[in-house]
């Protein structure tokens, strides 16, 4: 079997626990990675805004992937490649959340718009990205900087016939997944968690089969296909867990931790 020489992660439902903690395990998990001189990043659906906070405590120096992986950032959060829902797109996007009843947010590279302070996962994403939202009337101004679209929900059956019309009206013009059972996820087109795997792979010639991946969510499965070892969290739904190469603890159970450990024995 090839050694491991890169993981990358997901990082909500994966390398956080519920409550957005980053455990003392986790940590000196990836320090063995970095002792062992395999290579560690992470990519998310979350903001870039959202990303820095994990930097620093897991010596992060490879690029980092935001917005599902549609932007490649440095471990300054500077931009290195980044991509926009277009306009039009975003404005078709929006008219189908505001058909279906759900919150709406709109994430720059920057910023985090919402026109409902008040809206029921606002605390939770505020808690998880550590950012408070800018709030707005309208956001047709901001449709020229949608990096990503977001419609919340409590309602996961709602958010999955949402999902299903949202794949519908923007077709191949941009990619509509959930990224949570509540979070409706629309990012630009033909960019993913798989195609950030394929700038990794690119960057540090590294083959996919030495790629190991992690994650929990349908968001995650574009990078399992393009990594020689996935693990599904065991937190993940049984059809996550059915594509992965092998599936670990759940994120309540240190389960990012023990797949870090499975890797380092493969090697």
């Amino acid at each position: 079997m090839t050694r491991i020489a890169l993981v990358v992660s997901d990082v909500d439902g994966t390398l956080l626990t519920h409550d957005k903690i980053l455990t003392e395990r986790a940590r000196a998990a990836v320090r063995k990675l970095h002792a062992a001189g395999i290579g560690f990043t992470i990519v998310s659906s979350r903001p870039t805004i959202g990303m820095g906070f994990l930097i620093e405590p897991l010596s992060i120096t490879l690029p980092i992937g935001a917005f599902n992986g549609s932007s490649i950032v440095d471990n300054k959060l500077k931009p290195i490649e980044q991509h926009l829902i277009p306009p039009a797109v975003a404005q078709r996007s929006l008219e189908v959340l505001n058909a279906f009843g759900v919150d709406i947010w709109l994430f720059s590279n920057e910023r985090w718009y919402t026109r409902n302070p008040d809206g029921e996962y606002v605390p939770h994403e505020k808690r998880a990205i550590k950012a408070d939202p800018t709030i707005i009337a309208d956001f047709t101004p901001h449709l020229n900087e949608a990096c990503k679209i977001v419609g919340a929900s409590s309602d996961p059956a709602l958010l999955q016939r949402c999902e299903a019309a949202m794949k519908e009206a923007v077709g191949l013009e941009a990619t509509a997944v959930r990224s949570q059972t509540y979070y409706l996820d629309v990012t630009p087109p033909g960019h993913d968690k798989g195609t950030f795997v394929d700038a990794m792979i690119r960057l540090t010639g590294i083959s996919p089969a030495a790629v190991a991946t992690i994650g929990d969510m349908e968001n995650d499965l574009p990078m399992f296909a393009k990594s020689g070892v996935s693990f599904a969290m065991g937190n993940a739904a049984d059809g996550i867990k059915r594509r992965a190469t092998h599936v670990t603890e759940s994120n309540e159970r240190d389960g990012f931790a023990a797949a870090i450990e499975t890797v380092l024995q493969l090697g």
